[in-house]
């Protein structure tokens, strides 16, 4: 799959397509150490349920990271790079991070986003779950790269999953750059001090929030606080994944994409 890029007058972002359905799918990663660009046939292939109704547009952090890059930041590079590639009136998810950049867009310019999923994500970040995310941001800046991937992949995944990817893991981190652990940094640093519980009512359009009830990274009850700050409104919902999944349930639970499918194309909020 090839990458292509948006210019805009103040930066360069990459992004991948895919699918040939008429309404535009917009798609925001969550926190890693690499950029997900170079997945493109994976997360193809995962998102394949959704082909047919959407063009699905993923998209990467921008280049060339200041050194200090907020969340609402990233927001509004997204909502430029969106404007600058002619999308608006999209349908919108984000995986963790992703998540919390979903929100922020929506909230600041809602005439782009038509609906919303934020899954495994957080309206602010603080407590254990920041001290978490401290440690990854020590094991990336002392240049630990297996054991941050290790203590990652643990976070996010069920015990099974984990064990059954640990070699894929380490070999994975064996490949990460200076240059890689220090995007890494930026990224994570973001999630200091992260709050947009005040902004979250400003969102205008139906939100299905998707969590999992052993999400060992920012909890389930991130999930259920989203929900509750949002407008109250009858399309739209919040489901838990039972225990089983993890945060990474976005990419563990089999029903994801088709869940995904079913608020997206409006036919149901939340089960």
């Amino acid at each position: 799959m090839t990458i292509e890029t948006v210019k805009t007058d103040t930066f360069t972002m990459d992004y991948l397509r895919f699918g040939r359905g008429p309404e535009p799918l917009v798609i925001l990663p969550g926190l890693s150490v690499q950029s997900v660009m170079g997945l493109g046939d994976l997360i193809a292939e995962a998102y394949q349920v959704l082909t047919e109704v959407f063009t699905i547009y993923l998209f990467d952090r921008r280049k060339d990271l200041p050194a200090r890059y907020p969340i609402r930041e990233m927001a509004r590079d997204t909502a430029e790079a969106l404007r600058a590639l002619g999308l608006s009136n999209v349908a919108l998810f984000g995986a963790s991070q992703g998540g919390m950049i979903a929100m922020a867009l929506a909230a600041e310019h809602p005439e782009l986003v038509s609906r919303l999923v934020p899954g495994s994500s957080a309206a602010r970040v603080d407590g254990e779950h920041c001290r978490l995310f401290e440690d990854w941001i020590d094991l990336a800046k002392a240049g630990k790269a297996r054991e941050l991937n290790l203590a990652f992949g643990e976070a996010l995944y069920p015990k099974a999953v984990f064990e059954g990817a640990r070699d894929l893991l380490l070999a994975q981190a064996d490949s990460y750059t200076p240059e890689d652990l220090r995007r890494f940094v930026i990224l994570a640093e973001s999630l200091r001090d992260f709050d947009l519980r005040a902004d979250l009512a400003k969102i205008a359009c139906p939100v299905l929030v998707l969590g999992a009830k052993d999400d060992r990274v920012l909890g389930a009850e991130a999930s259920e606080e989203i929900f509750r700050l949002l407008p109250e409104r009858s399309d739209s919902g919040l489901y838990l994944y039972e225990p089983g999944f993890g945060h990474a349930a976005f990419d563990t639970a089999p029903d994801y994409k088709e869940r995904l499918l079913r608020f997206l194309r409006k036919e149901t909020a939340a089960e």
